[in-house]
């Protein structure tokens, strides 16, 4: 088995008093694609947060690679190679979709003034490579035809496609997905999972997911871990997930409905 690529030790979040996170631990190993259930309100959101620098936790550690991330920002976290997508996905809306892919590019050379006034040429070459590399990914993932239309434009589903194709752009180790499959249609849900598992077998990325839809999350994941009350309640393969009846009591509880905790 592979070692683990991020580790999260005795994370706690509260708000109000109420712990959205509490006292949780896990570990998510290298290569894997694994995948984070739980009920409404069990704090898989929060989490993702919290191991992503957009919230800090009041107690707990988040290690990514051996290191400790935890007090990290964003933008810091992004740079040791951890991206994060949402649940609603995000991008820039004025931009084409070819520039959205494009702004991501780490250590552009037209960032510093000096190189824009004296070396035109380096980063006018250093542009002409990322957009040959942009339009090689949307091709990959379908979305080349649109490559010139303000990203305000795109449907929810090739929102996320394109959320898929800036992962692409970048070289990262580990990638949150906060419900890649939430609103999009079946057809463009299967073609957005084909590109993840791609992602993974291809590239040895990492993946992390958050998805309330069982059919994914059952198809496409080595290992599930299930969140409960803000806890690590219980994990393992898919199957002894969905065979497990402490997790058929968490999801349904005694009366048959599902648990709401938000």
């Amino acid at each position: 088995m592979s070692e683990a690529i991020l580790q999260v030790k005795g994370l706690t979040k509260k708000f109000g008093g109420v712990a959205a996170v509490n006292d949780c631990s896990l570990e998510v190993r290298k290569g894997s694609i694994t995948g984070l259930i739980g009920p409404n309100g069990a704090g898989k959101t929060t989490l993702f947060n919290l191991i992503t620098g957009f919230l800090v936790p009041d107690a707990g550690k988040v290690f990514f690679k051996g290191k400790d991330i935890t007090s990290l920002t964003p933008h810091q976290v992004f740079k040791s190679r951890l991206f994060r997508s949402f649940q609603i996905a995000r991008d820039y809306p004025e931009m084409t979709v070819l520039e959205n892919l494009m702004v991501i590019c780490e250590e552009q050379l037209g960032e510093g003034l000096f190189n824009a006034w004296f070396r035109s040429g380096q980063v006018q070459n250093q542009q002409k490579q990322f957009a040959r590399k942009a339009v090689d990914i949307l091709k990959f993932i379908e979305l080349e035809q649109k490559k010139d239309l303000p990203a305000k434009y795109l449907s929810g589903g090739e929102k996320k496609l394109l959320e898929i194709a800036r992962m692409m752009m970048v070289d990262l180790d580990m990638v949150l997905l906060d419900e890649p499959g939430a609103g999009v249609p079946p057809a463009l849900q299967d073609k957005i999972m084909s590109h993840i598992q791609n992602l993974s077998r291809e590239r040895g990325l990492t993946l992390f997911i958050v998805e309330h839809d069982m059919d994914i999350i059952m198809n496409i994941c080595d290992t599930i871990i299930v969140m409960v009350e803000g806890r690590n309640f219980t994990q393992g393969t898919p199957q002894q997930v969905r065979s497990n009846p402490a997790v058929i009591e968490a999801y349904l509880g005694r009366g048959g409905e599902e648990k709401k905790h938000e």
